[in-house]
């Protein structure tokens, strides 16, 4: 009988990739995990339990056949790994790197929950499709027919790219509007290089290049080009822009110098990256070089502000957040990782004002404790009186979450139909919204999200619309 690949978690502990010391890390923006070796990918997989029921595919957004390919890793088939990895994920690689697989499929194994610590998915997919790019299985899109039909994607972010790969793969001409200068959205400018490294998003838009995706870089939509002649082009439309309105505090000082939002400061740290000249970066304006920082947050884009800041040789770096650890919405590794790069985490503490006159001084904050749990079922934050006190800051970033710009107003389009929260109103199964062969997919219709969810929505939308031109196509036949 062969002998047994899987169930070796009895016999083999979990563990991840070698994690680079925290002191060299700090210095550069390089990803801070080293890739697995071949035999240790291979170990790693094998600790699969191969359930009945995969609860790590279940609460993966994009319902990864995540058993499969770990048993296929084992056995040392890592193209047809990577297949069954790429048949439901458009950037396997990516995710591998950024989900946060201790919320999602990792979470959710069922020999974490026994005690036998999870399997490291992410870091296995990582290495399988890494594996993949360097053995050349990855080709660019060569449809096996050409269409006449077009769909113009405004948005060259996940979801915007993950419906691009889908609608070239059935031969349809894409076209891609965005107002960057680069293709990815949040996964070029928004993410850090050491939680992505700019490469690995490159190489993704090379090859849909080189598969015949068409990208209109440099271009803001309702400016340089209309909605409607957009509309126009295009068979279908595919709104993708995510969101990118920061939401900002509301507090006396908050005009002060110095205090900037999250987006403007990982967007410039990012272009740095890229070897781009960026005045407000020279300036100081969004350098924490020698500065106290304090960062004004709990998600994951808290932690990639903190994160970046430690590089860029802040004096001090602290995060403040209004509810516990227990409570804060951001990823517990990425937690971790930023405390042990010497970020200081001041819990129960949210701003009430910022002190200073044209440049800011300094926060005011005030103290909380945890009282009654709120709609969400988390405990709402409660002031505890008389507990104020300032906490010094050259550089104060905002990173409480996004909101959607106002799409129907800045484009002109009235009929195109929001909720009450501004986000793109569309059917939870077709992606469809208000404006026919108009659909919509991602942040701008789920709110500030994953970027796996911003996947799945694109794949669908995607699908969603091949039915559209395959129905609206029939009717024009007859």
């Amino acid at each position: 009988m062969a002998t047994q690949k899987m169930l070796k978690f009895v016999t083999v502990g979990r563990e991840m990739p070698e994690k680079r010391d925290a002191s060299s890390r700090a210095q550069d923006f390089g990803e801070i995990y080293r890739e697995f070796a071949d035999r240790k990918a291979a170990e790693q997989a094998s600790r699969c339990s191969q359930c009945g029921v995969p609860y790590c595919q279940s609460h993966c957004p994009l319902h990864n056949n995540i058993p499969d390919w770990l048993k296929l890793t084992a056995e040392g088939r890592l193209q047809e790994a990577y297949e069954i990895s790429q048949a439901t994920n458009t950037f396997p690689e990516i995710c591998g790197r950024i989900c946060p697989q201790d919320r999602l499929c990792e979470g959710n194994c069922v020999i974490e929950q026994s005690g036998h610590g999870t399997v490291t998915i992410g870091s296995v997919e990582k290495y399988i499709t890494d594996t993949a790019w360097e053995e050349g299985w990855v080709k660019p899109i060569r449809p096996h027919m050409e269409r006449a039909e077009s769909v113009g994607i405004i948005g060259a972010g996940p979801g915007g790219l993950a419906a691009a790969d889908v609608l070239r793969r059935q031969g349809v001409q894409v076209t891609v509007y965005d107002r960057y200068d680069r293709a990815g959205g949040l996964m070029t400018y928004g993410i850090p290089g050491f939680k992505l490294e700019k490469d690995v998003v490159e190489r993704r838009n090379t090859q849909l290049a080189e598969g015949g995706v068409n990208f209109v870089l440099n271009c803001n939509v309702g400016e340089d080009i209309t909605f409607d002649a957009i509309r126009g082009q295009h068979d279908a439309v595919l709104i993708a822009t995510g969101v990118y309105k920061t939401r900002e505090i509301e507090a006396p000082g908050v005009g002060a110098r110095g205090i900037v939002k999250a987006l403007d400061y990982l967007t410039v740290s990012n272009r740095k990256g890229f070897g781009d000249e960026v005045a407000e970066y020279e300036s100081g304006e969004l350098n924490a070089s020698g500065k106290r920082v304090v960062v004004i947050g709990g998600g994951d884009t808290a932690m990639d502000c903190v994160r970046t800041a430690i590089r860029q040789g802040a004096l001090s770096v602290k995060c403040l957040y209004r509810r516990d650890r227990a409570n804060m919405p951001g990823s517990q590794r990425e937690v971790a990782n930023a405390e042990e790069e010497g970020v200081e985490f001041v819990w129960l503490s949210a701003p009430k004002g910022f002190t200073g006159g044209v440049e800011v001084e300094g926060v005011m904050v005030q103290k909380m404790r945890l009282g009654a749990p709120d709609a969400s079922g988390r405990q709402s934050p409660e002031v505890i009186e008389g507990a104020d006190y300032v906490e010094p800051a050259d550089l104060v970033v905002q990173a409480l979450g996004f909101e959607p710009e106002d799409l129907p107003g800045l484009w002109g389009v009235p009929e195109l139909k929001v909720t009450r929260w501004g986000t793109v109103k569309a059917d939870f199964r077709s992606h469809e919204t208000s404006l026919p062969g108009v659909y919509a997919a991602g942040d701008i219709v789920r709110g500030a999200s994953l970027v796996v969810w911003a996947i799945r929505d694109g794949r669908e939308a995607a699908e969603a619309i091949l039915g559209y031109l395959a129905q609206t196509g029939a009717v024009a036949a007859e």
